[in-house]
């Protein structure tokens, strides 16, 4: 190829490179700083040590998955990037999406209010073993990724969703770094929801993928391996 017809594709590369920085700063700084108002406005106040700790191993585990993508596979994470309920082509997973979207909000607001009204006494030990739920959901996720990357289907030969087998430990994880018992009542509808968004896509991956019913029948479990 000519020096004359590789310069333009390298200034194309470029430039769709530093869009997708700015993208991912931008994307990363807005999650974090919502984060932040959710738990901390219901609190009504800045002295929730637990709030700053999940804040912290969240931003953390994140921001490592985020420069890995970035890495290794930036395609993957500009799909990640215009992930959300407006990035859903049916009408069922954009509602499943959005109400997805309310509960996790809930997920995070139920225990700043246990926090404000002193409803939970929650041992250190307790929320110590939440923030490394936490940390171990975003892990799982982060090994699914990484596997992505190299086209490889390990996490999948064990359970069919591994993904959102992370997402459920870190969910679980989450009111118990909080200091809150009361904000695990919220693990019960977030769970229906992964439940129900899953079922729908292996509905429409058996319809339309040539191999995936074969595919279910080898890996039995969805979620967790030997129960479901």
């Amino acid at each position: 190829m000519k020096p004359t017809v590789c310069l333009p594709l390298m200034r194309r590369c470029t430039s769709c490179m530093s869009n997708l920085a700015r993208k991912t700063i931008r994307g990363f700084a807005q999650l974090i700083i919502v984060l932040g108002i959710v738990l901390l406005a219901p609190a009504w106040t800045l002295n929730f040590w637990e709030a700053w700790v999940y804040l912290f191993v969240f931003a953390a585990s994140a921001a490592w998955i985020t420069a890995y993508l970035w890495k290794k596979d930036p395609k993957l994470l500009e799909r990640r990037l215009n992930a959300g309920p407006g990035a859903e082509k049916e009408r069922s997973q954009k509602r499943i999406q959005l109400f997805a979207s309310f509960v996790f909000v809930g997920v995070l607001i139920l225990p700043s209010l246990d926090h404000r009204f002193s409803w939970s006494e929650v041992p250190l030990s307790v929320v110590i073993l939440g923030n490394v739920f936490v940390a171990l959901g975003f892990l799982i996720i982060f090994v699914v990724f990484k596997h992505n990357s190299f086209t490889a289907a390990t996490p999948y030969a064990i359970v069919r969703h591994p993904m959102y087998s992370g997402a459920l430990v870190m969910l679980f994880g989450t009111p118990l770094s909080l200091g809150s018992w009361w904000g695990l009542l919220m693990f019960i509808p977030i769970t229906f929801i992964i439940v129900w968004r899953l079922l729908a896509e292996e509905k429409f991956l058996c319809e339309s993928l040539p191999g995936y019913t074969k595919y279910c029948q080898k890996v039995q479990y969805r979620l967790v391996p030997s129960v479901w």
